[in-house]
């Protein structure tokens, strides 16, 4: 879509009394990108009202997967970021490529004003769920020593730019004989608690995804030791898969209450490969968590929300399984795959959600260098018509100058001399 072009309101239609944003939502506009409320619809534009009620509830409910999804032109209004990112998934027409910023929580306390520049400058069009797991009876569920979060499982995470990400401390279940009595922790069930994510995503125009702790591998890992889980795992032990069946009982449970809130999208996270390639044979994951992640994409797709992988490493062995499946966006490192490879076959058919060639460019880089490991990516996925979003980590080790070069790099047309990905 051209730049100022008029587009519909970016909601999920649903029948008159279950609207997504509720009908005093719908009047909101985007310029340049700031969320800047409009009066609600009131008595003197009562004529107005009826018409956009006539519009919304005319259309389809679906939006994943709906490639004529706003192609026609029914309100005056600027795309919003919500809008942005919907048509990006479907693989429609937009006119930039989303913005996705995942920032540590050092930069947040310790980097404020840079933070407040890049979101100035280039503000994201994902926002994560407001929303924080409790804590449990196993632990205080809370930021510990340098950066270590105690889950309410008992697990210990260092916490990263994009959440609990490496296993440390001792695993709770390493011993054996302590599966049979383990309990998951059913405060983190709790319905009232997803019930208040509603009222944060009626206030925002943006595209607000689910960051959850959904990750069946890496919990088994973090339950039962990483070394431990994978050789039991390969050797069919029996106590071990009873563990993993727990842990996706679990699960399903959780994202069944995802899927009841007006949340847009769920993000899964599994780490499955390193720079050598995948941590079990592809033979044995797809025997035992392609099923699991299978009934999670089923699930929320039901309730038409989008699906969101998040892993790291190699991982060309599974990507055709993630995308067969059903995940709407994959990320991983582009550069401990085939990345090539993987853009021609899969280019269209999934969105690759991660704007930057090496991840590790933006600690040791140049800004040169960083625009080039940018542009690689650019250059192989922006036809266009969505499939790809601009998303970059922030750790405190990366410098502000090399953030914003990724983001200048995806934000202005391409330079003279290069052209965009053929659709």
């Amino acid at each position: 879509m051209r730049r100022g072009a008029l587009c519909c309101v970016p909601c999920k239609v649903r029948p008159v009394g279950s609207s997504r944003r509720g009908w005093g939502q719908v009047g909101r506009r985007i310029v340049n990108h700031r969320e800047t409320a409009l009066r609600p619809l009131g008595a003197s534009n009562r004529s107005g009202y009826r018409l956009l009620r006539a519009i919304l509830t005319g259309r389809r409910r679906s939006i994943r997967g709906d490639r004529n999804y706003n192609k026609s032109v029914a309100v005056a209004q600027v795309m919003t970021s919500r809008e942005l990112v919907i048509r990006t998934l479907n693989h429609q027409p937009v006119d930039r490529v989303p913005r996705d910023l995942w920032v540590a929580p050092a930069v947040e306390t310790g980097l404020a004003d840079d933070l407040a520049e890049v979101n100035l400058r280039y503000p994201s069009d994902i926002v994560a769920a407001e929303f924080a797991y409790p804590p449990g009876k196993r632990a205080a569920a809370k930021l510990q020593r340098d950066g270590v979060l105690v889950d309410a499982w008992g697990c210990a995470w260092q916490v990263t730019a994009r959440g609990p990400s490496v296993i440390v401390g001792d695993p709770p279940l390493a011993q054996s004989g302590k599966v049979d009595g383990f309990v998951p922790p059913a405060e983190v069930l709790e319905p009232a608690r997803y019930q208040k994510v509603d009222r944060a995503c009626q206030t925002t125009a943006r595209f607000v995804l689910a960051r959850t702790d959904v990750r069946p591998f890496d919990r088994l890992r973090a339950l039962r030791g990483a070394q431990r889980a994978v050789v039991e795992l390969a050797r069919g032990g029996k106590e071990v898969r009873k563990l993993l069946d727990v842990i996706h009982q679990h699960n399903c449970q959780q994202i069944k209450l995802w899927a009841g809130v007006e949340v847009d999208g769920v993000e899964i996270r599994d780490d499955w490969g390193s720079q050598e390639g995948l941590l079990l044979p592809p033979a044995l994951w797809r025997q035992l968590f392609r099923p699991l992640y299978a009934e999670y994409c089923r699930i929320l797709h039901e309730h038409d929300k989008f699906v969101f992988f998040h892993t790291a490493g190699d991982v060309s062995d599974i990507f055709g399984d993630l995308v067969k499946i059903g995940c709407d966006a994959i990320h991983t490192d582009w550069s401990a795959v085939k990345f090539d490879r993987l853009v021609q076959r899969y280019r269209g058919s999934v969105t690759f959600w991660g704007g930057i060639h090496s991840v590790q460019m933006l600690t040791s880089g140049t800004p040169d260098q960083v625009r080039e490991a940018a542009q690689k990516v650019r250059q192989a996925l922006d036809t266009g018509h969505g499939g790809v979003i601009a998303q970059c980590p922030w750790e405190p080790d990366m410098p502000l100058k090399n953030i914003m070069a990724v983001f200048e790099k995806w934000s202005g047309p391409l330079p003279r001399g290069e052209t965009r990905a053929q659709k």
